[in-house]
């Protein structure tokens, strides 16, 4: 029987390797330091496999990649250290029983290997996110297979339940496995770093730093997705898999360091496993956390959401869309205006689809016929589909009139939209959307949305919204 022995949080940064970073390495002294005793710690424990799961191998928005070469290889060579190499031993074994778990349970899963690497342009090699912790450990230990896998951007509760999955197939093999999650916390902590400063970035390291001090796996899983989008964060999904890699034993919860150099926040965490426990189901818990919330949203709901949600549920429910209801306010039935509806599922974007102007009769018909839109003709989505149809949460923004603009000073993300046009091509942006802090991202984003160039002569508008959520 197979044994759970360890988890850690590794932070990332190339910076603190010696043959990267040099003497800049001590700018970053508490992570460097941090690092080498988690290696050390995991070399005490000789485990047989190390699972680690890095945000920055092949990424997909529908599914968990993992590595499924028999042998994982990388390199420095993106950061002038080509010299720096690693070459670890799969743990094909386990890999293959972890992708039949996980097709069991309904847990999407992209195997990466050369078929897939070239069908989708994609590097075999492994990413700095794998090397940078695997670097420091393979000072100290080398005896152990390797198991590399990259999040997909699923549910909480899916990558909560793929981390029970492999738990599962540890216990069931005859391997002792320790899991490294590698992760940096907010990418926002300063106007230096390397993404705009957002006051939310600060926010986010604390309270993620203070739930890993408690092994607090529960709030972890259940974290404000918004809050972690506006922090630019790219450790917290790997967080949520350790968690239920972790589900049903005792820990003893340890961080180790924290700091804030270069605008990024590093965390080194340690989890020592000790003993099965009783209780509460985590996973239940969750689940009860989500249907709350959609309670709540529910009991909160105006006309503009109501309206948006009885539409999509008319149309999936039945095929046909909805006939304007009675007794909707003026506002509705005599205005018209652009109109966007969002739909979201376990704080996950699941739809999003609107009209720059109006195009229907008035702003209720505009609802409706947006929110089939979002629910079923997102490219980015497959269409809702009736089960889901409980566990969704809506938003609608009603689009002011926009105004010309001269210049991006006229800009504020939080206030305004904005529009961007060259000719036929057009691309929109709403405003106070999560992660996006300042009007250079907006119009970065808008301008890809239209397919046109920075450098083109493009007009700028913008627009207030009333959001209705």
């Amino acid at each position: 029987m197979g044994k759970i022995l360890s988890a850690y949080l590794f932070p990332h940064p190339p910076i603190i390797i010696e043959e990267i970073g040099g003497r800049d390495r001590e700018k970053a002294i508490k992570t460097l330091e941090g690092s080498q005793s988690l290696a050390q710690d995991i070399a005490e424990k000789r485990p047989s496999t190390i699972i680690l799961v890095t945000p920055h191998g092949p990424l997909f928005r529908d599914a968990i990649s993992i590595s499924t070469t028999p042998i994982l290889e990388g390199d420095f060579r993106d950061f002038g250290a080509a010299h720096v190499k690693f070459r670890f031993e799969n743990n094909l074994e386990m890999v293959k029983d972890i992708i039949f778990e996980s097709g069991k349970k309904n847990i999407p899963i992209a195997n990466v290997n050369e078929d897939l690497a070239e069908s989708f342009n994609i590097s075999l090699k492994l990413d700095h996110g794998t090397l940078v912790p695997l670097y420091f450990v393979d000072k100290v230990y080398r005896n152990f297979k390797l198991i590399h896998i990259t999040y997909g951007l699923l549910s909480p509760k899916e990558l909560y339940v793929f981390g029970q999955i492999i738990q599962d197939m540890v216990l069931k093999s005859e391997e002792e496995a320790s899991f490294i999650a590698s992760g940096d916390l907010s990418h926002k902590l300063s106007h230096d770093g390397p993404y705009s400063y957002s006051p939310y970035g600060e926010k986010f390291d604390k309270e993620i730093v203070n739930l890993l001090e408690k092994g607090d796996f529960k709030s972890i899983v259940s974290f404000d997705l918004d809050l972690s989008e506006r922090a630019g964060e790219c450790g917290l999904r790997t967080l949520m898999i350790l968690s239920g890699f972790l589900d049903g034993f005792n820990v003893k919860p340890e961080v180790l360091s924290y700091e804030g150099p270069f605008g990024v926040g590093y965390c080194n965490a340690k989890f020592t496993v000790l003993d099965r426990k009783e209780g509460k189901n985590i996973l239940e818990e969750i689940t009860k956390i989500e249907e709350e919330k959609v309670l709540k949203a529910r009991a909160g709901e105006d006309e503009y959401v109501k309206l948006a949600r009885m539409s999509l549920e008319h149309y999936i429910k039945y095929g046909k869309r909805l006939e304007v209801p009675e007794g909707l306010s003026e506002e509705l039935l005599n205005n018209r205006a652009g109109v966007f509806v969002t739909l979201k599922k376990n704080g996950m974007l699941r739809g999003c689809i609107g009209t720059i102007e109006p195009t229907k009769k008035n702003i209720a018909m505009e609802i409706i016929e947006n929110a089939i839109s979002a629910g079923t003709k997102d490219p980015r989505f497959d269409p809702v589909e009736e089960d889901e149809l409980p566990h969704l949460i809506y938003s609608v923004d009603v689009l002011m009139k926009p105004e010309p603009i001269s210049s991006i000073e006229e800009l504020d993300v939080e206030k305004y939209g904005v529009i961007v046009s060259k000719g036929f091509r057009k691309g929109l942006l709403l405003p106070n959307i999560e992660g996006i802090d300042t009007p250079e991202e907006q119009i970065r984003i808008a301008l890809n949305k239209a397919s046109i160039s920075e450098y083109e002569d493009y007009k700028m508008e913008r627009f207030r919204v009333i959001r209705h959520f």
